[in-house]
């Protein structure tokens, strides 16, 4: 075979080879940018990511190229804790016939929230109310935010009968002393306030540092405070994973009414301090006893037939009745179950209910 035919067959085909070659770079180096999304090339996964940002034109070369913001990070709220989404069954956690009818199990699920640790404290919620005493007045007056907003501690004489419950009424919400109390003689529209006072409140300032708006601040719904009082655990009957109310060594685990008469069994005879007793395994203060706790949801005896099995809630604006869960210092063990439901008018003011703020979780909490 000739060789200088070879030689030029050869030369001819590198030839040819190298020109295509570079055709390809040239086209691939004249990729638009959005061909570049996705791509992992010594960038990580979400490298596309970077190219973006608060001030990314979001157009460009005539396509989109828009991609996450920058500057946007939920903080947790000063004074909560993260609750995880998760699944579990809602309702009764120990045999009761007598309730049954109105609280049969139902799985269900809830997206991450973040809730207060405690309930709100009178100190706390005096910060409400006198913000509303020197820059509401103009607006809702003074009377309206003294019956409506302002803590009735009447309620340590009317909700009990033959009860000297003078001390209680002068100095609960007045004095130091009780500072740290949960506050209670609020109604649920005075929580509900309470939630709207307090988003208004931390958008506004986070408007002037010209960050984005938050969530806001709401009650929990009945399946978020249930999710939350069992912990992380699927089938609690109390907070602290014992189905029992005392530990080993007979010390009650929380703040109620254990025996006939016996207010004092477990240190305090009305209510405690808000971080007292263990939390649970989420960080949570007193989600069983102390006061008991208004929702969002409207009561109804059928509410696992009426609500979806997707962060369940209740909202009826017709249905006066409001749930209350977690028990209080007067009740007995029963209504310290995480199952356990009960309800209070929404005008009530009561001496055993107060109330916690929560506040959607935007996304998907990472698990640590």
């Amino acid at each position: 075979m000739n060789l200088q035919f070879l030689t030029k067959r050869l030369f001819l085909f590198v030839a040819l080879f190298v020109f295509s070659t570079g055709a390809i770079m040239g086209q691939s180096s004249k990729k638009t940018l959005s061909s570049k999304k996705g791509s992992n090339s010594g960038k990580g996964m979400f490298g596309f990511m970077k190219k973006g940002g608060k001030d990314s034109p979001g157009i460009e070369n005539g396509e989109v190229v828009a991609t996450a913001r920058k500057g946007w990070s939920q903080p947790t709220p000063y004074g909560m804790v993260l609750v995880p989404s998760g699944s579990y069954m809602m309702g009764q956690t120990d045999e009761e016939l007598s309730r049954a009818g109105v609280n049969f199990n139902k799985r269900v699920t809830v997206s991450a929230f973040f809730m207060d640790d405690t309930e709100i404290t009178n100190h706390e919620y005096r910060q409400f109310t006198n913000s509303l005493l020197k820059d509401s007045v103009s607006v809702l007056g003074e009377d309206k935010i003294m019956s409506a907003y302002y803590p009735d501690t009447t309620v340590w004489m009317s909700d009990f009968t033959y009860h000297s419950g003078d001390p209680m009424l002068e100095f609960y919400f007045s004095s130091p002393a009780y500072d740290t109390y949960p506050v209670v003689g609020v109604s649920w529209d005075a929580a509900k306030y309470f939630c709207l006072w307090r988003s208004k409140m931390l958008n506004d300032y986070r408007k002037k540092q010209n960050m984005y708006n938050l969530p806001r601040f709401e009650l929990p719904s009945e399946s978020e405070w249930e999710w939350a009082a069992r912990g992380g655990r699927a089938s609690l009957k109390y907070p602290w994973g014992s189905p029992y109310v005392a530990n080993a060594k007979g010390c009650l685990m929380a703040n109620f009414k254990p025996h006939r008469g016996n207010y004092d069994a477990d240190g305090y005879s009305y209510t405690a301090p808000a971080a007292s007793f263990f939390p649970n395994e989420f960080g949570l203060y007193n989600m069983a006893g102390n006061v008991a706790e208004w929702c969002e949801d409207a009561y109804s005896d059928n509410a696992v037939a009426v609500t979806w099995d997707l962060n369940t809630v209740n909202k009826d604006p017709d249905e006066p009745r409001k749930v209350t869960r977690g028990g209080s210092w007067k009740d007995i063990a029963y209504y310290l179950e995480t199952g356990t439901r009960a309800y209070e008018l929404q005008n009530k003011k009561r001496a055993y209910i107060g109330f916690r703020c929560s506040m959607r979780y935007l996304g998907r909490a990472v698990s640590k």
